[in-house]
């Protein structure tokens, strides 16, 4: 993300510098060279002539690494962090900058597979003057960012926990459930349709990604162990209900979740049934079963019982979020298909070992972020990252199309 945002300032008539790693200045320096961006020997030079600093770290790492280089802050410089989590960053600009120091941060709402242009980026002004606040704009205008301006990174915090670290614990427990399975789920009939199309890509997008980004979003972010706790309560509850097939109880708790988060007051996201079934991994799309599409069950109830309106969300959205809220929107606003569901759901023998699977993997990850477990988060993803292996590459290029196309329609 660091040489994305570095190239599209270089590309913009801005004068860039930076480092890295020691180890990684030689390939830096050939794949910068063009853009006439210099590679610096340490953060404490690029820190002692820049007017802007952006720190471009590993969430888990901010700490450490504005430890030692803050202190060289230009007198009055403008310092960002590119986290996805603000808590921890601002904690550690405080700590360890000057009192000079004006604290503007960001966080662009998409990940290095997309150039900054027409993304998402939210904007927050902690500790600034009016004058560099607007060089701020001004710099994310020249790129092409699209500016959402936010004055409280606890807000942001808030909003990011429902919009990535719950997001993806919905996905990383769909593709934990299935390595425990035993299958690829494009080779099961019960998950043929275009949602589950959705679905099996965003997973395969998150897996194809770093372990460390995603650790640092969930655990680091104070906002999102009780958000994914809820989430894993709400999938706990309504399973219990399914096994014990308690019809009744599980139509009115579903129905009343939908009433909340779909009221017809939210401005729908409505994406194409067409577009969703064109992205199929299967050979055989026409073997389809019904599936009880519990992970977005889970996922309305738990929006209901929060008091969040995911729509309101959408400020800081990122794809794998758009696309899952649109995929609940389509089930829960779809009258046969949530029927469908939620018949299988309580009946249907031939998907409880799925549905039981995906049940101990929501607890699984629950609780390792939870217990605050970091390096037991990244292991966790390794290992069904491994599983999926020679298929991501190829998950990850369909779903940037998918998501280009939806976004599109």
């Amino acid at each position: 993300m660091g040489r994305l945002y570095a190239k599209a300032f270089a590309e913009a008539g801005y004068q860039v510098c930076g480092c890295d790693l020691p180890e990684n200045r030689d390939k830096l320096e050939e794949e910068l060279s063009p853009y006439h961006i210099n590679v610096m020997d340490s953060g404490k030079d690029v820190s002692r002539i820049s007017d802007l600093i952006i720190y471009s770290v590993e969430a888990d790492k901010m700490l450490t690494v504005v430890a030692e280089f803050g202190p060289s802050t230009k007198y009055g410089a403008i310092v960002a962090g590119q986290t996805s989590v603000k808590t921890p960053e601002i904690n550690a600009f405080e700590k360890h900058l000057p009192a000079d120091a004006q604290i503007i941060t960001f966080h662009g709402m998409h990940g290095p597979g997309f150039k900054p242009k027409g993304q998402k980026l939210i904007l927050i002004r902690h500790k600034a003057a009016d004058d560099a606040y607007q060089r701020m704009l001004d710099l994310f205008t020249a790129i092409g960012s699209d500016i959402v301006e936010m004055t409280d990174y606890h807000e942001h915090d808030k909003i990011v926990a429902d919009t990535q670290a719950v997001t993806h614990v919905g996905f990383e427990s769909m593709g934990t459930g299935w390595k425990e399975a035993g299958f690829f789920p494009w080779e099961n009939g019960s998950y043929l349709g275009g949602i589950d199309n959705v679905k099996i890509l965003t997973m395969l997008r998150i897996f194809s990604y770093k372990a460390h980004v995603y650790a640092g979003l969930a655990i680091l972010n104070p906002y999102a162990r009780q958000q994914v706790k809820r989430y894993a309560i709400s999938e706990s509850e309504l399973f219990k209900l399914m096994i014990k097939e308690e019809e009744e109880a599980f139509r009115a708790r579903l129905y009343r979740a939908r009433d909340f988060v779909f009221h017809e007051s939210r401005k729908p996201i409505m994406l194409k049934d067409t577009v969703m079934k064109e992205f199929s991994l299967s050979q055989k799309p026409e073997q389809k079963k019904p599936n009880s599409h519990l992970s977005l069950l889970s996922m309305v109830d738990a929006w209901y019982h929060l008091g969040v309106n995911p729509y309101d969300n959408l400020i800081c959205q990122t794809p794998p979020f758009r696309l899952r809220l649109g995929i609940a929107e389509y089930l829960f606003k779809n009258e046969e298909l949530l029927e469908e569901s939620i018949v299988t759901a309580l009946y249907d023998k031939t998907i409880r070992g799925d549905d039981l699977e995906f049940h101990s993997a929501v607890r699984e990850w629950s609780s390792i972020i939870g217990y605050g477990d970091m390096e037991g988060y990244k292991k966790h993803f390794t290992d069904v990252q491994a599983f999926f292996g020679s298929r991501l590459e190829e998950g990850n290029k369909q779903s940037a199309e998918l998501i280009r196309r939806l976004m599109m329609e």
